[in-house]
């Protein structure tokens, strides 16, 4: 079966062929807009999938898609499955505990990663992966930043103590003897 696309606006063009050559959109999305310009060249599906390295089904599909609901067609449907939910007081106990110092809870470190979030999290029963808690953060208008700084007083109290004396980065060389006579 012969799939064509279906005739489009000057507007709806440019809008494809502006998605097509994008670098900041996601990149499925681009594809999808390539194939989609390809078939508007006059490219048949299977001319598509092979110079797109796809399957011929998958260049079908998204021309169908395309032709039936437009520009938006191009854009993923939900998934289906259900997403995991953590709880408004997981939730809470995220943001609590980022917003803590380590020391506080007596932990051997100044301050959190995300890492550290993870593993204490998950000692106390709350399993969670990194991107979720950075998700969690983000929707909070949390945002990570360095403490220590090369300017800035250390986050380790002790700092200067477990560092031991400073010594000059540069050595300092004597200065040559004069050997002008």
């Amino acid at each position: 079966m012969t799939i064509r696309v279906r005739s489009v606006s000057d507007e709806e063009q440019n809008s494809l062929l502006q998605l097509a050559r994008s670098r900041t959109r996601g990149a499925g999305l681009v594809r999808r807009a390539q194939i989609v310009v390809h078939a508007l060249e006059g490219l048949s599906a299977p001319q598509i999938a092979t110079r797109m390295e796809l399957c011929g089904h998958t260049v079908r599909f998204w021309l169908k898609r395309f032709n039936e609901r437009g520009l938006p067609g191009l854009q993923e449907d939900m998934r289906s499955g259900r997403p995991p939910t953590y709880s408004a007081q997981e939730r809470s106990t995220v943001i609590r505990l980022a917003l803590s110092r380590p020391a506080e809870l007596e932990l051997p470190f100044a301050c959190w990663t995300l890492d550290r979030l993870v593993a204490y999290l998950s000692e106390h029963g709350i399993g969670m992966r990194r991107s979720r808690i950075s998700e969690i953060l983000l929707d909070e208008g949390l945002k990570w930043r360095h403490e220590e700084t090369w300017f800035g007083e250390r986050v380790a109290p002790d700092f200067a103590k477990k560092r031991g004396r400073s010594r000059p980065s540069i050595r300092r060389h004597q200065p040559a003897a004069s050997s002008s006579a």
